[in-house]
């Protein structure tokens, strides 16, 4: 019986959350509510059976449970006792279709990424209360302390609170600005769990697989083309999961990958979601990445890809959102080909602009470059810079062994 409610646990706790949150109208109630909903199932079950519809139960007996809890605190404080009440009234609009509930999910993800709260706060809501990540996870995952993250989600539920912000779907005129914030808030998490470390690697994938949910629900949820170009992103950028990195944690580059790693069943999903949105004609930031994605996904080789294909997906990607990230993208891209002096000049002109001069990436690319013209002395000072500017380990190492690789070449 333990191993069924756990189940349950895993699929229907953030539902049941999520429903009893737009009712007593508190994070913390319906969390308690949430707590003493299974504290009961796991010593009815055992005796009376599972009940027909699970979720219905755990519902109506967490709402009992707040009223009962309401009522013992309104000796202390009258205005709960007419909480209480009106949460008794309301019965009749306990949710019973799935339609409902689902929309409760809808509403739990626009609030827990309220425009009102700091990036961090949304993060550490977003994956305590529709995720259902516990803090330890979040923090090991973030690489902070729990503390930390424990404040963070307090602050978050207390500016909700006294901000007095609705638990409800945005208005349509509302709707496209924070669905962009939903969607920022998703990719990050999917972006923190592609960056691992060697020392959080299992927590780190499950945030992509979180993101991947996420996503998934969004996309079933919100008829937005963007929600699904993000989902075919994330879906092809984790195709690759098992190919980027080695079991060391080194970098291994995309000419370099083991493709019969790559997942095909991500590949597949992520390629028909591309392609119906680029079909739709309504095409934004990350269908276009997506599409970058999907053309390197379904090519045999690094030889074989459609580079003019992604140039010019570059080119729309550059109109929609001007960045000198993706300028340097698309400056490899077309190294790719026209070859490494074509790339290189257009590398050139962005630092020479000022852009990117702090950024490891860029110094890399340009090194690499200069190998292949065998230009090995300046591909040494630009690797050399390009370790200056870089933290991360994996990126140390990698440039390092560029480093070492040159020295044989001098």
């Amino acid at each position: 019986m333990q191993a069924v409610i756990s189940s349950i646990y895993r699929t229907e706790s953030r539902r049941v959350l999520a429903t009893l949150i737009r009712f007593v109208g508190s994070f913390d109630l319906a969390e308690e509510a949430l707590h003493d909903a299974f504290v009961a199932a796991a010593e009815q079950w055992p005796r009376d059976g599972v009940p027909s519809n699970p979720r219905a139960w755990l519902v109506s007996t967490g709402r009992f449970k707040a009223i009962d809890k309401l009522r013992r605190r309104a000796r202390f404080d009258a205005s709960l006792s007419e909480l209480a009440l009106r949460i008794e009234l309301d019965e009749s609009e306990w949710p019973d279709d799935h339609q409902e509930i689902e929309d409760d999910r809808l509403r739990l993800i626009f609030i827990s990424c309220h425009p009102a709260l700091t990036p961090d706060m949304q993060l550490a809501l977003t994956l305590r209360e529709v995720c259902g990540l516990t803090t330890e996870e979040i923090a090991r995952a973030f690489l902070t302390s729990a503390p930390t993250v424990a404040q963070r989600i307090v602050r978050a539920k207390t500016r909700i609170r006294e901000a007095g912000i609705p638990y409800e779907i945005p208005a349509v005129a509302d709707l496209q600005d924070r669905t962009e914030v939903v969607l920022h808030v998703i990719y990050l998490i999917f972006n923190e769990g592609y960056s691992f470390t060697p020392d959080s690697v299992s927590e780190r994938q499950n945030l992509c697989e979180e993101a991947i949910r996420l996503g998934r629900l969004l996309n079933s949820l919100l008829p937005d083309p963007e929600a699904a170009g993000l989902l075919a992103l994330m879906l092809l950028q984790n195709s690759r999961r098992d190919a980027y990195r080695s079991t060391d944690n080194e970098i291994i580059l995309l000419d370099e990958q083991d493709r019969s790693l790559w997942r095909a069943q991500d590949i597949d999903e992520g390629t028909e979601l591309v392609n119906r949105v680029m079909a739709s004609g309504v095409i934004g930031f990350y269908t276009l990445q997506a599409a970058i994605a999907a053309v390197h996904a379904n090519a045999p080789s690094t030889t074989k890809t459609n580079w003019s294909r992604i140039i010019a997906l570059y080119d729309l990607l550059l109109q929609a959102d001007p960045s000198p990230v993706i300028e340097l993208n698309r400056a490899a891209a077309v190294a790719m080909r026209d070859g490494p002096d074509a790339g290189l000049s257009l590398i050139e002109a962005i630092l020479d602009r000022g852009d990117l001069r702090n950024y490891h990436l860029a110094y890399a690319a340009r090194a690499d470059l200069l190998r292949r013209l065998g230009k090995f002395a300046e591909a040494r000072t630009a690797y050399e810079r390009a370790f200056q500017l870089t933290v991360a380990s994996p990126d140390r190492r990698f440039i390092e062994r560029k480093l070492a690789e040159l020295k044989t070449q001098l």
